[in-house]
């Protein structure tokens, strides 16, 4: 791996969908009245949103209509976010759409899913299950790997069926859950092998990599060659438990580690900040054993009981991965880090479930950024078709069940994406020269040959 500054450039991701420019994301104030207390105007349609742009209208949507907000969702298709509120509340409803956003009325409120996420985690924490929130149905997904039969099996099911039918489903995997070990350099360290997932800068201004926390608990040293010299120091680790992420400082203070995921063939892409994840986002997973892999985010705050213990606060996708892929990227087409790949079931054949730790609360734990420190988009001109000029997004944009977290820019909207998506054409990291690992050296650190796949080389993940 090497660490010399590399240049960096955006590639055009074939089937992943071009990424939108779009028009700014504004909360519109009251709309006046007229003088019989009719609303003078009728609500706007709804407004065409790239996924952060989105997550940042539905945070503040949530802001603004507090317990009556359960949730949103992004329409990749339309550009739309639609937005759960509870019950028919006619006022809240207005609200929301005249923000811009679809309106649905829906049963369960945000405290009640959490609640019913409660009674799971107490009654059927067990090896090989997960359960996240999904504002597309306003339930909680649960899922069984197939290491979940008999009395483990009874025992899910019957908790899910005294949530009842509006609150909790649950589905069978045909996978086993387990922990996933790339940027997608390959990092080795105490016989395991795992992946870096992006360069960042910690609070004194020096360099390291953030990567899967169950990496980062299997040893304290991490080179970029099987067999070589430590390159870096793990700082800090977190797993099992409140995530699945790591900081790992450059032991070299001088190294260049540039933010940015190598996704083969030489090809770049630059990461310009952090980005909560938004459920109905498309996304794109770098591994090295499986190359580039796209999908959207299906889950929010899922908790996920691997046979290690158990881990809460990730990102569910329907991405796939397959051993080797731990501790990688998850980020957008326009350059947002989303997540760390975690671990899941299935494969890059059959398909299956994938979890990631987000990106932003990894850094907010370590103390560090990623790329200017901003979140989604890096500010700019004006989004097309908009009045006037919008302002950088500076905060990470949340879709959260709860309404999302903070960070987001109170002022003047939202900027228009300006490139295009990420691309197939790369192929797999470790095909070409500069992947770590490969005779051709040059790879950018933090992308590279292999990762640690449902933790290779790490005890008990198989």
């Amino acid at each position: 791996m090497s660490h010399k500054r590399i240049p960096k450039r955006k590639i055009a991701f074939a089937g992943g969908g071009a990424a939108a420019v779009v028009t700014a994301a504004i909360l519109l104030p009251q709309a006046n009245a007229s003088q019989d207390g009719s609303d003078a105007s009728p609500a706007p349609a709804p407004k065409t949103l790239s996924a952060v742009s989105a997550g940042d209208l539905a945070s503040r949507i949530a802001e603004r209509l507090g317990p009556a907000f359960a949730g949103a969702y992004y329409d990749k298709d339309r550009q739309q976010v639609t937005v759960n509120v509870v019950g028919d509340d006619k006022d809240a409803r207005a609200e929301a759409a005249r923000a811009g956003a679809v309106v649905r009325s829906v049963k369960n409120s945000t405290a009640q899913l959490k609640s019913a996420a409660t009674t799971l985690r107490q009654q059927a924490t067990i090896p090989g299950t997960a359960w996240a929130v999904d504002p597309r149905t306003n339930q909680i997904q649960v899922t069984a790997d197939r290491t979940v039969t008999g009395d483990k099996w009874d025992r899910i099911e019957s908790t899910v069926r005294s949530l009842g039918a509006d609150t909790a489903r649950i589905k069978k995997s045909a996978g086993e859950f387990k922990t996933v070990a790339a940027g997608g350099d390959a990092i080795f360290g105490g016989g395991a092998r795992c992946s870096l997932g992006f360069n960042v800068i910690d609070g004194n201004g020096a360099p390291g990599f953030l990567t899967a926390g169950h990496c980062g608990v299997a040893a304290d040293e991490w080179s970029d060659a099987a067999g070589g010299a430590p390159v870096g120091t793990v700082q800090q680790a977190t797993f099992p438990g409140d995530g699945d992420f790591a900081f790992v400082s450059y032991d070299d203070a001088a190294t260049e580690a540039p933010s940015t995921v190598d996704t083969g063939d030489g090809q770049t892409v630059e990461i310009t900040g952090a980005a909560e994840a938004t459920v109905g986002q498309a996304v794109i997973r770098m591994g090295s054993t499986t190359g580039l892999n796209d999908g959207s985010v299906t889950g929010l705050d899922a908790t996920v009981n691997y046979a290690e213990g158990t881990v809460t606060g990730l990102i569910q996708t329907d991405v796939c991965a397959e051993p080797g892929d731990s501790g990688g990227p998850l980020f957008t087409a326009d350059g947002s880090a989303i997540g760390l790949t975690s671990g899941g079931s299935g494969d890059c054949t059959v398909g299956g479930e994938t979890f990631f730790q987000p990106v932003t609360t990894a850094l907010a734990a370590v103390g560090a950024q990623i790329g200017d420190g901003a979140a989604g988009n890096d500010g700019g001109g004006d989004a097309a078709g908009n009045d006037g000029g919008a302002a950088g997004n500076d905060g990470g944009a949340a879709g959260n069940d709860d309404g999302g977290a903070a960070g987001n820019a109170e002022g003047g909207g939202e900027v228009g994406n300006d490139g295009g998506a990420v691309g197939d054409d790369g192929g797999a990291a470790g095909d070409g020269d500069g992947a770590a690992g490969n005779d051709g050296g040059g790879g950018a650190p933090g992308h590279g040959e292999g990762t640690v796949g449902y933790g290779e080389g790490i005890v008990e993940n198989g």
